[in-house]
Order: C-alpha cells, then sequence, then structure tokens
C-alpha cells in the first residue's frame, strides 16, 4: 500500500503530529498565519501526491483549493463547525470531510460563563480602571454591575455547549430559558429550562449567549430587530462564530444603550480590525477566538482530527463525517490511489 502523504495546516498541540507521523509523510505549515490556497497547491505540487489536508477553522476549503490538490482524498477539520469547508464542493469530487465535535462542550462552556461573569460585573473595566489610576477610593457606586444569581439565562441553540452553559447556570441559580431547532427535553428535566421561541428568549434574558450553527439561515440571527427586541439592561455573549451577529447593529444598539453590553469570543472579519469601532466602547468584552482553548481540550481536537484522518485514509468512515452519502465511490477512489 502507498504511505499517504498530509498537509498539517498549522503545529498542533499534544502528540496529534507524533501520531499522524506513524501513518504518513507529513507536510506542517510552519507559520502562525494560515496557509493561502495558492499555498497548499505549492505543497501539493511539491509533493509526490497530497491525500490529506488537516485544516483549521481558518482555512477556506473551496473548489478552486481542492482543484490544486486533485490527489486529495480527505479534509479533516479541526472545528466542530465545518462553515470553512464547501462541503459540496468536496463532495462532487469524492473527498470525504471530517470534523471533531464531542470534545471541547466543557471547556467552551467554561469559558462563556467566565465572558458572562466578566461582562456582568465589568471585571475587564475593572482591570483598565485600576491600571490607568482611576482607583483613588472606595465608593458605593464605582463600577456597579449586575447579579448572575436569580437573573434569567437565553441560550440560543442547546446542542452540546449550550447544554453544559445550562448546567452551569443551574449551578448560580439562573432562571434558563432557550430556543433551539429541536426542544431537548433531558435538558429541560435536567436544569429547569424552559423552552420558548426566539422572541421570547430575546425579550426574556437579562443574558443571552449564542450557541447555534453559522448556516445561511442563522446568518446575522441577533440584528437591529433582534437586540431592540432585548431588554435594555441585557447583555449578549458569543462563542459560536461571528456571523451570527450583525456587526455594525451590535455597535449602534452598544453605543445607543439599545442593550448594556456584550462579550465576544468570535468575530466576523476574525480576527477583528484594530480600529473596530466595538474596541471603542466600555461595554464591549472582546477575546481572540480562545473558548476552547486549554491545552487538555485543543490536544484532543487535534488528535480527534489526526485520528479521523487515519481511519479515513485507511479506507474508513469516521463516525465525524460529514459528508458520509460519497462513501461509495470514496472509498473505491481509496482503493485506486493508495493501492
Amino acid at each position: 500500500m502507498t504511505r499517504p502523504r498530509v498537509f498539517v495546516a498549522r503545529h498542533l498541540p499534544g502528540r496529534a503530529l507524533e501520531y499522524l507521523a506513524e501513518h504518513a509523510d507529513v507536510d506542517i505549515w510552519p507559520d502562525e498565519m494560515p496557509p493561502s490556497a495558492a499555498d497548499v497547491a505549492d505543497v501539493a505540487a511539491r509533493s509526490v501526491s497530497c491525500h490529506g489536508l488537516l485544516s483549521l477553522l481558518t482555512d477556506r476549503v473551496d473548489a478552486a483549493l481542492l482543484d490544486s490538490a486533485p490527489d486529495l482524498l480527505v479534509v479533516s477539520n479541526m472545528a466542530t463547525g465545518f462553515d470553512n469547508v464547501d462541503v459540496p464542493a468536496a463532495s462532487e469530487r469524492l473527498v470525504l470531510v471530517t470534523r471533531t465535535p464531542g470534545v471541547l462542550a466543557e471547556t467552551t462552556a467554561d469559558f462563556t460563563f467566565a465572558l458572562i461573569l466578566a461582562a456582568a460585573r465589568r471585571v475587564v473595566e475593572g482591570d483598565r480602571f485600576t491600571r490607568e489610576g482611576r482607583w483613588k477610593t472606595w465608593g458605593p457606586e464605582v463600577l456597579l454591575g449586575q447579579d448572575i444569581y436569580g437573573a434569567t439565562l437565553g441560550i440560543v441553540g442547546m446542542g452540546g455547549i449550550g447544554s453544559e452553559v445550562a448546567r452551569r447556570a443551574k449551578g448560580f441559580g439562573m432562571r434558563i430559558i432557550y430556543n433551539s431547532r429541536t426542544r431537548k427535553p433531558e435538558v429541560e428535566e435536567e436544569t429547569g429550562a424552559e423552552f420558548g421561541s426566539l422572541d421570547e428568549v430575546l425579550r426574556e434574558s437579562d443574558f443571552l449567549t449564542i450557541h447555534a450553527p453559522l448556516t445561511p439561515e442563522t446568518k446575522h440571527l441577533i440584528n437591529a430587530d433582534s437586540l431592540r427586541t432585548m431588554k435594555r439592561t441585557a447583555i449578549l455573549a458569543n462563542t459560536s462564530r461571528g456571523g451570527l451577529v450583525d456587526q455594525w447593529a451590535l455597535y449602534e444598539a452598544l453605543r445607543d444603550g439599545v442593550i448594556a453590553g456584550t462579550a465576544l469570543d468570535v468575530t466576523d472579519p476574525e480576527p477583528m480590525a484594530s480600529d473596530d469601532p466595538l474596541l471603542t466602547l466600555d461595554n464591549v468584552i472582546v477575546t481572540p477566538h480562545i473558548a476552547s482553548a486549554s491545552v487538555a481540550t485543543r490536544s484532543r481536537m487535534a488528535m480527534l482530527a489526526a485520528e479521523n484522518m487515519v481511519r479515513a485514509l485507511n479506507g474508513e468512515v469516521p463516525e465525524n463525517t460529514v459528508n458520509p452519502e460519497i462513501a461509495v465511490g470514496w472509498r473505491a477512489r481509496v482503493r485506486r490511489s493508495l493501492a
């Protein structure tokens, strides 16, 4: 059997690269910035063949890139989502696409709650206040924030991460209301969460957190109308995808007091420009897409992406495959390519 060759779009934590190297020849992109389509094409051209691409959510895998690597069999995306991959284009070319769900829910939920707490209690503002030398004395009205205990948390998207956020909210004594594509009776029973329409969740939430996938239907799910539906005291958190929020509408809502604050780990585009108007507002927290960035979780994600790659190059269809419907034709292509 031909030894496959895999291109990895960045250096990875943990043992994932060692594991890959046991099963394939591995090329690793050495830079911090993501490779361009031309870079991937160059690697493919310099290689005897490029059979696998281990991509990150910052890597756009489109028809042009796929055409630049005609021997490509597998795209193993190291992310829960796969909105960076043109799946129909991959399927048309009999390229299997996999992802890494189920390994980051707890870590991302922890960080989501960290953002909610930081925004509610104005932690980042307090840090700036101190560093700027403005802390002169204890004051009864200095940096007054909002209580978490007893408040209503709205969750949009009750998947794995949303469910973990609900479990944490229960521990804080919060009322939980949610909207999702499907009801989650087991989460309702465990946490006391109440299912409601999106409008009900928007209207009733003191804190709103988004955990929905980014699709053409959910792009700018939170927009000017959504924000006007929310309480003026509400705080919005987003650790899902930046495109779920109309960022300009959010800026105007925060500037004009339509809502009280926001905490974002994802933006549109990423990275956020240093002169983005949101960064001029005190009631905004922005972190650089680090909700899953614990050593253990990122290492698990990398290993799962590597395992998906190895299984696929062995002709197996991993459990986390996005387009399993191409399996028959794809397996035949793998046999021809790696015989």
